[in-house]
């Protein structure tokens, strides 16, 4: 097992995200860096019957386009709750696992969180529960510049490089004419593999 990690906050993240916990017995979240929109910190990537499906939380930024990601507040005024509700069942209902887990993640979604941050570790925390990962997130204190630094993941996982991480394939209820998409939020593999899920990490 690795030491310590540094990864950013992300909304249901990817697999990889999760792999890289498992394999650490440090956590640690950066939540003193400014917040960076169209990333995994407010989005997810599922697979619907017509292919992936990006899922977002709408973040109040206001008038500042450097705001901390721990200061960043969830907007309310669209109705993404439901859509990510709605979107979720859909893709994922006739899946074995579905119905052991998603009331635990509805429960969490419908809850108005006011930040961003406290919705991703609610979430995050109980994805661990689900594959049986006993971790401890820790949080940064301050912001450190990005350096070469092997344990830094805030910007290596992003659905906008391509990622080194070598997805196993696993059985899912839509097969994209028998291609597999790697990349797909975690919900994707505990929905469809249960309690195996932890094994592909």
């Amino acid at each position: 097992m690795a030491g310590k990690i540094l990864l950013s906050t992300a909304y249901l993240p990817p697999i990889e995200y999760f792999s890289l916990i498992s394999r650490s017995s440090e956590i640690v979240i950066e939540k003193e860096e400014n917040y960076i929109k169209q990333t995994y910190r407010n989005r997810c990537y599922i697979l619907s019957s017509h292919g992936p499906q990006i899922l977002s939380v709408p973040a109040l930024l206001g008038t500042s386009h450097k705001t901390p990601v721990k200061d960043i507040r969830i907007d309310y005024s669209k109705r993404w709750q439901q859509v990510h509700i709605r979107a979720l069942t859909a893709a994922y209902n006739s899946s074995p696992y579905f119905e052991y887990y998603f009331d635990d993640l509805l429960k969490i979604i419908s809850r108005n969180h006011n930040f961003l941050l406290d919705l991703n570790t609610d979430l995050t925390y109980s994805v661990l529960k689900i594959l049986q990962i006993n971790r401890i997130l820790q949080y940064t204190h301050e912001f450190l510049p990005v350096n070469n630094d092997s344990s830094d993941y805030r910007y290596r996982i992003s659905p906008k490089k391509k990622s080194s991480y070598i997805e196993k394939e696993y059985t899912r209820v839509f097969n994209m004419e028998n291609k597999f998409i790697p990349n797909l939020s975690i919900v994707d593999l505990i929905f469809n593999m249960g309690p195996d899920s932890v094994d592909y990490l």
